[in-house]
């Protein structure tokens, strides 16, 4: 079997930017209260009338121009979001549709703030056994518009973006090169901690006037529940990873984790001995974008030269469900 390998990378990132000091115009909270619990300064809002498959054909278009590719090259699709067009279908046949192809599978993926790493294991198994040669993976979230904009809302809504990167996955020509090892867990346990549930199918209508009030239409969390578990569950995943790989931390180049929060990171990397530089963090221009958080990362380092020929990457996440799982790829 072929290795598989990350061929290309693309972002799309909405153009507004939305400070701590816009959100301060719009509930009680301030940049000093968001930077300490978060790290975040700023995040991207797409405007009213945009689809997240709309970023995530921004994103697909920047991939396949970086490949030299077209939409007619890629062999199938999987789309990871917590923010889907529509309740269904999935929304990865409105990305094909968008992008002018068809007859190409499309599988959705929704695992959340692992959503990316869950879609890039299935990708790597389907260029593995030989079914397809070009998997799209595109991690895309519209979060802006099914936040909570006031004081009620404010501890999740400072926290989260829009926006969305993608990345083309095929065979690698160099068997040193590629995806090495993915391996992702979850526990439903802690399905309640961060849950959205307003379409709870066990309710007869499954919509109705009372599940449009407050409690109902936005996203719950137990913020320090989630702190609590992933700060311990991110460095174990981390070590299993290198240890199939028979790889220790520093041999690894670079760390690419989700963007959560600023200090879930930072005490990883600390409970790990890495240092803080090894650890890339964007969160504080984007905020959480979730399933987009990896993939946009992967581009910032690519554009920014950090990441090159040859370097060992651990990718991790963590998130609802909970889910959580790494992945170390030689780039």
């Amino acid at each position: 079997m072929k290795r598989a390998r990350i061929l290309s990378v693309g972002k799309y990132l909405p153009e507004r930017r939305v400070t701590n000091f816009d959100l301060e115009k719009m509930f009680e909270t301030s940049d000093e209260w968001i930077q300490q619990r978060s790290g975040i300064i700023e995040r991207r809002y797409a405007d009213e009338g945009v689809y997240c498959s709309d970023l995530a054909l921004e994103a697909t278009k920047d991939c396949l121009k970086n490949a030299g590719m077209k939409p007619e090259d890629i062999d199938f699709i999987i789309f990871a979001t917590l923010s889907p067009d529509i309740h269904f279908p999935g929304t990865g046949v409105f990305l094909q549709r968008k992008l002018g192809i068809t007859d190409v599978g499309c599988l959705d993926v929704r695992n959340q703030c692992t959503g990316f790493l869950y879609s890039l294991a299935i990708a790597d198994a389907f260029v593995r056994i030989g079914m397809y040669k070009r998997v799209l993976v595109v991690g895309s979230e519209l979060h802006s518009h099914a936040l909570n904009y006031s004081f009620a809302g404010r501890d999740v809504t400072v926290l989260f973006g829009d926006g969305a990167g993608a990345v083309l996955v095929g065979p690698s020509d160099d068997p040193s090169r590629g995806i090495l090892s993915s391996h992702l867990h979850a526990d439903g346990r802690f399905a309640d901690i961060l849950k959205l549930d307003i379409f709870d199918i066990s309710r007869k209508p499954i919509v109705s006037e009372k599940m449009l009030e407050v409690q109902h239409r936005y996203p719950k969390m137990i913020g320090k529940e989630v702190f609590k578990v992933a700060v311990e569950r991110i460095p174990l995943v981390i070590r299993e990873a290198l240890e199939a790989n028979n790889l220790k931390v520093e041999d690894v180049d670079l760390f690419l984790p989700h963007q959560a929060n600023l200090r879930i990171n930072q005490f990883a990397a600390e409970r790990l001995g890495v240092a803080q530089d090894k650890f890339y963090n964007n969160i504080q221009y984007y905020g959480n974008t979730t399933a987009a958080s990896i993939p946009l990362l992967i581009d910032d380092v690519l554009e920014k030269g950090i990441l090159k020929e040859g370097n060992i990457v651990v990718m991790v996440a963590f998130g609802s469900g909970f889910t959580w799982g790494a992945s170390v790829m030689r780039w």
